[in-house]
């Protein structure tokens, strides 16, 4: 069973998304918070797998609030006028990005994949995510970089641009088993916790 915790300044949103998360039989929400400091609070007592986290809110904001947080895989809904933040809680340790009109079959699949330890960025918001890459000044250098092969590079080029496991896969002829090491690969010399900091990395790298 996997626990979610929600977090939205909103009060019918929070109902709305408790309604949806209690109907599927493996997945049941153990508390609610209307802001980030609750949401920080309630997650250190009741350790939940998934916090589905707003990010405009008062008292603290999502990005601190995910900051603080130690354990718990989150996912953060964002829209297009707030993909500022969308940088924010990537480097404070998100595992991934919804939009918040989201189809409710897409949002309970992704609460699934975060809770794997799989991370999550939708399409619109990875577009979003490459498009302010651009505009940012300078690039930073990311320890470990140059201790990545050739091949290593190339999937973590792959990764950065949002493609999937087997979209890699059928990009570069090769195994699913060989895509799954050179993710473990990059994880491990980038010192990545998951997907979501490996594209991080590759942005603030120049790599891309």
């Amino acid at each position: 069973m996997t626990s979610v915790l929600i977090v939205d300044d909103q009060a019918l949103l929070r109902a709305s998304f408790r309604l949806l998360v209690d109907s599927e039989p493996d997945l049941t929400v153990v508390g609610e918070a209307g802001t980030g400091a609750e949401a920080v609070s309630l997650a250190s007592s009741l350790a939940p797998d998934v916090v589905l986290m707003d990010i405009r809110m008062p008292e603290m904001d999502g990005i601190e609030a995910t900051r603080l947080m130690d354990g718990p895989r989150v996912l953060v809904l964002t829209t297009f006028n707030l993909d500022e933040y969308v940088f924010g809680a990537l480097r404070a340790g998100a595992s991934g990005f919804l939009l918040k009109d989201t189809p409710p079959g897409e949002l309970l699949a992704a609460i699934r994949v975060v809770a794997s330890g799989e991370s999550l960025l939708s399409p619109p918001v990875t577009r979003r995510l490459i498009s302010e890459f651009v505009r940012q000044p300078a690039s930073m250098v990311v320890s470990g970089l140059e201790r990545l092969t050739e091949r290593e590079k190339e999937v973590l080029l792959l990764v950065a641009r949002g493609l999937s496991n087997s979209e890699i896969m059928a990009a570069l002829h090769v195994s699913t088993g060989t895509v799954k090491t050179h993710i473990g690969n990059l994880l491990s010399k980038l010192h990545a916790r998951d997907r979501a900091q490996l594209v991080i990395a590759a942005y603030e790298s120049g790599l891309v």
